[in-house]
């Protein structure tokens, strides 16, 4: 398989105000970027910069947003990769797809964003032959892990923290816990989402207990069929 069509291909640039984070993650990031802006400095005092970052919960809440955000703020290449995409039946495949994109962003001094880490590290088969190629494949993860440079940057995520290999998580320096956002941070984002329409666009049933992708599809959805109501009457008025 080649290279490159593993790679998900993402141009949108954010910045880390386009994300809506809970204000000790955001802080966390804030502290991540400046340690990458200042990497040169802090190594002459023999300090270690944090490079490998986990962040784990609910799906929706602004895991690939965060990372995009964090390359953009650090003027680096992102390179997304989904690991259920790269999930081969020939294990030793799976591995060496792996290698060569790791070893692609580490030559790049890109960030790399693994997503669904759990594709790795979830429940093993019953095959004896099949435990023995994943575990294989683990550790093929953990060396790259171990020997990823510091000048480069890897964020991984996942919506079930619980069935990855513990040796994967504690490769990590940082682990940022996403969770389902609260009806006051959703009232904000509703807000923030709906301000760049006309007042009278705005005033919309909210729904809550939801995550901010669905938020969004929700209210678009809502905006979207208003303006189509509106567009047929006027269309009606002037036949």
């Amino acid at each position: 398989m080649n290279l490159y069509n593993l790679i998900i291909q993402d141009k949108e640039e954010v910045t880390l105000n386009d994300v809506f984070l809970a204000p000790a993650n955001k802080e966390q990031f804030v502290q991540l970027i400046k340690e990458h802006t200042y990497i040169k400095e802090l190594q002459e005092y023999g300090l270690p910069v944090n490079n490998k970052v986990l962040l784990q919960g609910s799906s929706g809440c602004g895991k690939t947003m965060t990372a995009k955000a964090i390359a953009n703020a650090l003027g680096k290449s992102i390179i997304i990769l989904n690991l259920s995409n790269i999930v081969s039946s020939r294990i030793g495949e799976t591995s060496q797809n792996i290698k060569m994109i790791f070893d692609k962003a580490g030559r790049e001094r890109s960030v790399l964003f693994l997503d669904e880490l759990d594709q790795i590290g979830k429940a093993r088969g019953s095959d004896d032959k099949d435990v023995g190629e994943m575990r294989r494949l683990v550790n093929t993860l953990l060396q790259l892990i171990d020997y990823y440079p510091e000048n480069a940057l890897l964020l991984c995520a996942t919506n079930h923290p619980e069935i990855i290999d513990t040796a994967l998580i504690r490769r990590f320096q940082l682990k940022i816990n996403y969770e389902m956002p609260s009806r006051e941070f959703l009232d904000q984002y509703y807000d923030s989402l709906l301000s760049q329409f006309p007042e009278d666009m705005r005033n919309i049933a909210r729904q809550y207990g939801i995550s901010f992708a669905e938020a969004k599809d929700y209210a678009l959805t809502v905006v979207k069929a208003g303006l189509i109501r509106k567009l047929e009457a006027k269309n009606e008025t002037i036949a």
